[in-house]
């Protein structure tokens, strides 16, 4: 029995300091959001009235810009018709607000070359006034896109040197003038592509992913016209003729610089009006296909975006009184704890910090692995779950306290007292738990925030309470100065032993 305590209370210390330890060597730490370090906050208003739907395209594109810059947990929220996006400790504010401001634009180009995303483009001259532009690890054999009109997969390919023509050359690429190397979104490749010869405007406002022979693809409608179906046939025809210009017979789709996809051409003309893209995909990526055919870039126009700076003095300031303010309430729990229970009040002194140790290493690793950051209104959340903790030792210690004034020793009542104590614990914690889960599953913002810590902190109340609290009083209560005197605070009964 007692070996079995000392190793509960040994292991969720080592685990504790351990992981401490581990993020502290890693560098991990938490992150912190934009009211506690600062940043910026940038509101984006619709031009005229607004299709409801497009407004959520639009919401999801910027979504996938702002996570471009690597900031720790934005927040793109939703305010009627209007977007804020809130970017906490950017250290180019103007270069955010280009990114999310830009309408972008849909482009489509002849695919030369294919090759496996490289680490990085060096450019070395071989001859007089003629340059090479070579991706890095690479051979020199090298592959088409394969599979059906539309397939964005691609058979295996290495990399490739790209020789250039006696064309005049981009200075910034040392490429042909036009040609441009981009990255695919999500295929690990790297295409050398040719002039943009046409837009998304190519394409009406009806795309959809449906399923074909047991398979997904997108269908995707052309606009009537030289701007529509004309100019797609021409690059179509262009492609499937598989010349000098487009040696793939691939045409990619381009939004916010990487190829989405890259069908290759299967047909010169398409006579019906329609685009149908085959390949291997499942159906989320056939539907996120289809929205960008369907709406282009973003397909809400924005008044010029306004950015509100987030003081990172103002920051620090709520962090510091956030922290003090956190450091009175415990010490003030302490001090009446130690009052009212005694010795037996450092018990909960390490509780408070083993937990408070787990609690930090889950932030930094959730910060360093998931973008979570601790704003102010999370801070609030584990400060409000102190109280949930101390009510934990509370009711386990009222149960001891009764048990030695009915004259029982605290040796004799320590195990049945945390039995009885731990299903009160567990259902509170729970009640707190689902709360929190409501909380966050159903509000935005700093309230989810403040949710999703309560929610943690009471998980980690839960792991303390039965894996150091319980074995910590259970080896106190063995020894002779916790079972003799005032214990608790209270004295026995006098009629104790026949009680107990």
């Amino acid at each position: 029995m007692i070996r079995r305590l000392v190793v509960s209370l040994v292991a969720i210390v080592l685990l504790a300091g351990g992981m401490f330890t581990a993020n502290l060597v890693a560098g991990n730490h938490p992150s912190l959001g934009l009211d506690l370090q600062g940043g910026a906050s940038v509101t984006m208003t619709p031009v005229g009235e607004v299709d409801p739907a497009a407004l959520s395209v639009a919401v999801d594109i910027i979504r996938q810009r702002v996570d471009s810059l690597g900031v720790a947990e934005p927040e793109i929220i939703r305010q009627g018709n209007t977007i804020v996006v809130n970017l906490p400790g950017v250290k180019d504010q103007q270069q955010a607000l280009d990114t999310i401001g830009r309408t972008g634009a849909v482009e489509m180009r002849p695919v030369l070359k294919v090759a496996p995303n490289p680490e990085s483009t060096t450019t070395t001259s071989t001859i007089a006034g003629a340059t090479t532009t070579t991706l890095k690890g690479s051979s020199t054999t090298l592959a088409p896109p394969a599979g059906g009109v539309g397939s964005s997969r691609t058979a295996a390919v290495t990399t490739t040197t790209v020789p250039t023509a006696t064309s005049p050359t981009d200075p910034a690429t040392g490429l042909p003038e036009g040609q441009t190397i981009l990255p695919g979104r999500k295929d690990g490749l790297v295409y050398l592509l040719g002039p943009a010869e046409a837009t998304g405007e190519v394409f009406s406002n009806d795309s959809s992913a449906q399923v074909d022979a047991g398979s997904w693809v997108v269908v995707a409608k052309l606009r009537s016209g030289a701007a529509g179906a004309d100019l797609w046939n021409k690059l179509a025809t262009k492609c499937y003729a598989g010349g000098a210009d487009c040696p793939s017979k691939a045409i990619a789709i381009i939004l916010d610089g990487e190829v989405i996809s890259a069908p290759t051409v299967q047909t010169p003309t398409f006579d019906n009006g329609s685009v149908q893209i085959s390949g291997s995909f499942s159906q989320t990526e056939a539907k996120d296909l289809a929205r960008v055919l369907q709406f282009g870039a973003v397909p809400v126009k924005f008044d010029t975006p306004t950015v509100q700076t987030v003081s990172a003095s103002l920051g620090e300031d709520s962090l510091r009184a956030a922290v003090l303010s956190g450091l009175i309430g415990v010490l003030l729990v302490l001090l009446f704890l130690m009052f009212y229970y005694r010795l037996l009040a450092i018990v909960v002194v390490g509780g408070l910090g083993v937990s408070g140790l787990l609690l930090w290493s889950v932030i930094s690793w959730l910060s360093k692995t998931n973008g979570l950051a601790l704003t102010l209104s999370g801070a609030a959340g584990i400060i409000v779950s102190i109280g949930v903790t101390v009510d934990s030792y509370v009711v386990f210690f009222e149960k001891l306290k009764d048990d030695v004034q009915q004259g029982r020793t605290l040796r004799n009542s320590a195990a049945r007292g945390f039995e009885r104590a731990w299903r009160t614990i567990l259902a509170a914690d729970t009640v707190s738990l689902i709360g929190a889960i409501v909380l966050w599953w159903l509000t935005v913002g700093s309230v989810r925030g403040f949710a999703f810590f309560l929610g943690l902190s009471t998980m980690a109340d839960m792991v303390v309470s039965y894996f150091f609290t319980r074995p910590a009083v259970l080896l106190l209560a063995r020894t002779k100065l916790f079972n003799k005197g005032r214990v608790l605070g209270v004295a026995r009964s006098t009629t104790s032993e026949a009680v107990a």
